[in-house]
């Protein structure tokens, strides 16, 4: 047997009753796309019941209605971990609640407190520039030619609980750009701050351009993961993507760190092609949606990337078997037609293709922790501590 899941990156379908709480009432990433362009490109996802995740949530998709007789189970769930980060969304996926947020940090000047910029100073020998809220592309044209005359490292936060370390690849190496945020993520734990991430850049001032070899990392998961618990239980489980970044590595066989939604896709449909020795789970993170559109608020960018992953999904469905089990669902919302650039509070859609499961109505789920419940269900492994299953 084998479970997928896959995580299209901020796939929200309409704001949470709490999303006034974080400034996000009114969002709604599917909406807001189906409303902005001429035809909606998601056939697959239509008929797997896209638009009836949408209906519970209530709304109606324009071009991405509800369908009468939905190739899969189909559900809307709500975030109970406070915030709207990809670590919290993930995290609350794989079985676990947070009871205390991450902390975030104001966006104008001085965001982080100097003691941790002092700390960092002294750990990694490099001054600080920035120290403040910003767009990844904007912060580097202000302060990427600064950097390369070797005034420091450029250190950023958004509205989500990240610490952010820019650096030009002809500056700073890789290797030493990883080794300073691994240090910094280190002094970053006592701060509860969700990631620590590594962000280089290449090109010359104003022709500046972030590439591929980001690395996030993120704090520890204070207990275990469904993949943590698969693992004890001879289920063999692969991570494409960023999910080995979120977990640390921890309950994963095989990590495949591919970057971009094509590569990460190429890697699943590999890994569906080969015949598993054992029980298998496959856990996929599609990033573009959320850091290439939705920050950038580009709302033709990124319904061409839903339509990218939904010629994809016919292909990965003939590859399954019989007793295999596929969930798409998100991890939180990044609405291109809402205001700022950042994440925001949404229902994420759930849907369920298994040969072993009725397409019937799932309902809104209280937790996206019901994710990591059914999946220790269809494994038959031990319960997790949170959720419901819906298997």
């Amino acid at each position: 047997m084998r479970a997928l899941l896959i995580i299209i990156d901020s796939f929200g379908i309409g704001a949470l009753p709490d999303a006034h709480l974080y400034g996000d009432e009114g969002a709604n990433t599917a909406l807001h796309i189906c409303e902005g362009v001429e035809l909606v490109g998601w056939p697959t996802l239509r008929k797997m019941g896209l638009g009836n995740c949408a209906e519970l949530a209530g709304h109606v998709l324009p071009g991405c209605e509800p369908v009468a007789a939905p190739l899969a189970a189909y559900g809307a769930m709500v975030e109970v971990s406070q915030g709207k980060d990809t670590t919290t969304g993930h995290w609350e996926l794989a079985g676990v609640v947070l009871t205390e947020p991450f902390q975030t940090f104001p966006l104008p000047h001085p965001s982080f407190p100097e003691e941790l910029l002092d700390h960092f100073r002294d750990r990694t020998g490099y001054e600080v520039l920035g120290n403040k809220g910003a767009s990844g592309t904007a912060i580097i044209e202000e302060l990427g030619e600064l950097h390369m005359k070797g005034k420091g490292l450029i250190v950023y936060t958004s509205a989500d609980s990240v610490l952010q370390v820019a650096a030009h690849e002809q500056v700073v190496s890789l290797e030493e750009l990883y080794r300073v945020c691994e240090i910094t993520r280190e002094l970053a734990d006592p701060y509860r701050i969700g990631r620590v991430i590594a962000r280089p850049f290449i090109g010359e001032p104003g022709r500046f351009k972030r590439t591929s070899a980001r690395k996030d990392f993120s704090m520890v998961p204070p207990h275990d993961t469904i993949l943590d618990v698969l693992q004890k239980n001879d289920v063999e489980t692969i991570a494409i993507g960023k999910i080995g970044d979120i977990f640390c590595e921890r309950g994963i066989d095989v990590s495949y760190h591919d970057s971009g939604n094509v590569a990460c896709l190429e890697r699943l449909v590999s890994c569906l092609e080969s015949s598993p020795e054992k029980d298998q789970f496959i856990f996929v993170n599609l990033v573009d949606t959320d850091m290439h559109f939705g920050h950038r608020r580009d709302i033709k960018g990124y319904h061409d990337a839903v339509a990218k992953i939904d010629r994809v999904l016919d292909r990965i469905i003939t590859l399954m078997s019989g007793d295999d089990m596929l969930i798409i669902t998100a991890d939180h919302g990044c609405d291109p037609g809402f205001k700022g650039s950042d994440h925001t509070r949404e229902y994420v859609p759930l849907l369920v293709h298994s040969g072993g499961m009725p397409s019937e109505n799932l309902g809104v789920r209280g937790s996206f922790s019901d994710v990591g419940q059914s999946l220790a269900s269809f494994f038959a492994v031990p319960g997790m501590s949170y959720g419901t299953s819906f298997v």
